[in-house]
C-alpha cells in the first residue's frame, strides 16, 4: 500500500501548497495517509459507515464493571431509536449507522433488536476468568461474520465502535498479552469503577491471563480473551484493508481490535486512522506501542464510535485541501526565501 513514487508525489505537492512548510500540521500527514491507502493523488471519500459491534461478555459476571450486564441489550436498543450519543453523532454527520448485533444477551427476549443486524453467535462470551471466552470455531466464525460485513457496505471509509458491558476488561487482557506489558499497566477504570472496583478487578484479569496463559498465535489470543464484538471487527478492519477503504478506530477498545488485526494481517495498520487518544488509562501507551498517532484528545471515554464520528471531519478536509488547494506556482504566489 505505501508506494514509495506516489508517496513522493503527494509528499511533493503538500509541501508546494500555497501554505508554509508543514503549517497544516497533522492534517497534512492525514492527507498522505489517505492518498496511500487509496492509491491516488486525489483521495476522495464515499458514503462513510459507521458501524457499532455489540456483545456480552461472560467476565461481566465477576463485577469488573460499574454497570449491570443488561446495559448492552439497553444501549443497543438506545442506538436503534436514535437516543444514544453515537446515534445523534452519526445524523449530524451524514454517517449511516448500522448496529450490528454479534453476540448480545436479550435474556428472556431472545430476539435480536429490531434493526440490528443479526451476526449473534451466542449470547455472551462464556467467562474468560476460568477458560477461553470462546471456541476456536467461534472466533473464525466472528471474524468471516466481520469480513462477510464489509460487502454489504456501500462507500469506502468505515468507522467502527462498539458496545458491550466487561469489554475494557477483554480489551485489557488483550493488550497485555499483545504487548508484554505488565497487566497493571493495561488496565483502567472503563465505565467509572472506584478504587475497590479497580482492585477487584485487577484480580479477575490475572485469574484470566493465568487459565488462558496456553493460547499462543494471534487467534488463540483472540478466542481466549476477546469477545465477539472485537473479534467481528477484526474481521471487517482486515477486509476493509484489503479493499483499500479507509478505517477510523474509535477508542482502547476498538484500538485492541485493530491490534488483533495487524496480529493476524501485517501492514492492516497503514489503513487505520486513530481517531483520539482515549481518558481510558491504558489506551496512551497502546497508542505508543503500536506507533501510530491519533487526531484528537478530548478525554472521551465513551466508546461507541463517538470518538470515530467527531474526528470524521478532519478526514474530508483533508481530502479537500489536498486536492483543491492552488500551488504556489498555480496560485502566482512567491515561495518563502531559499
Amino acid at each position: 500500500m505505501a508506494n514509495a513514487a506516489l508517496c513522493a508525489r503527494v509528499q511533493h505537492r503538500l509541501d508546494h501548497l500555497t501554505k508554509p512548510l508543514g503549517a497544516l500540521g497533522r492534517v497534512e500527514a492525514l492527507a498522505l495517509q489517505l492518498a496511500l491507502i487509496q492509491g491516488t493523488d486525489r483521495p476522495e471519500l464515499q458514503s462513510p459507515q459507521l458501524v457499532v459491534y455489540a456483545a456480552d461478555h461472560g467476565i461481566s459476571r465477576q463485577g469488573v464493571s460499574a454497570y449491570p450486564r443488561e446495559v448492552t441489550a439497553q444501549m443497543v436498543s438506545n442506538m436503534l431509536a436514535g437516543g444514544a450519543a453515537v446515534s445523534v453523532l452519526a445524523k449530524a454527520q451524514g454517517l449511516t449507522l448500522t448496529v450490528a448485533d454479534c453476540g448480545v444477551d436479550h435474556g428472556a427476549n431472545a430476539a435480536t433488536n429490531a434493526g440490528a443486524l443479526d451476526l449473534r453467535i451466542a449470547p455472551g462470551t462464556a467467562d474468560s476468568s476460568i477458560g477461553p471466552a470462546m471456541r476456536l470455531e467461534q472466533g473464525q466464525r466472528a471474524l468471516h461474520n466481520g469480513m462477510a460485513l464489509v460487502e454489504r457496505l456501500d462507500g469506502n471509509a468505515i468507522l467502527v465502535g462498539e458496545m458491550g458491558i466487561g469489554n475494557t476488561s477483554a480489551a485489557s487482557l488483550l493488550m497485555q498479552r499483545l504487548t508484554g506489558l505488565p497487566l497493571h499497566q493495561c488496565v483502567g477504570r472503563g465505565t467509572g469503577l472506584d478504587d475497590a472496583g479497580l482492585a477487584r478487578k485487577h484480580t479477575v484479569l490475572a485469574r484470566a491471563l493465568a487459565a488462558n496463559a496456553d493460547a499462543g498465535t494471534a487467534l488463540q489470543i483472540a478466542a481466549a480473551l476477546g469477545g465477539f464484538e472485537i473479534v467481528t471487527m477484526v474481521g471487517s478492519i482486515i477486509a476493509a484493508a484489503a479493499q483499500r477503504r479507509v478505517v477510523l478506530i474509535d477508542g482502547f477498545i476498538t484500538t485492541a481490535a485493530a491490534a488483533l488485526a495487524q496480529a493476524l494481517q501485517p501492514g492492516v495498520l497503514r489503513a487505520c486512522v486513530f481517531a483520539h487518544c482515549s481518558a481510558e488509562g491504558p489506551h496512551a501507551a497502546w497508542l505508543r506501542h503500536l506507533g501510530v498517532q491519533p487526531l484528537l484528545n478530548l478525554g472521551l471515554r465513551l466508546g461507541e464510535g463517538s470518538g470515530a464520528a467527531l474526528a470524521w471531519p478532519l478526514l474530508p478536509a483533508a481530502c479537500a485541501l489536498l486536492n483543491n488547494m492552488a500551488s504556489f506556482d498555480s496560485a502566482g504566489v512567491s515561495p518563502i526565501h531559499q
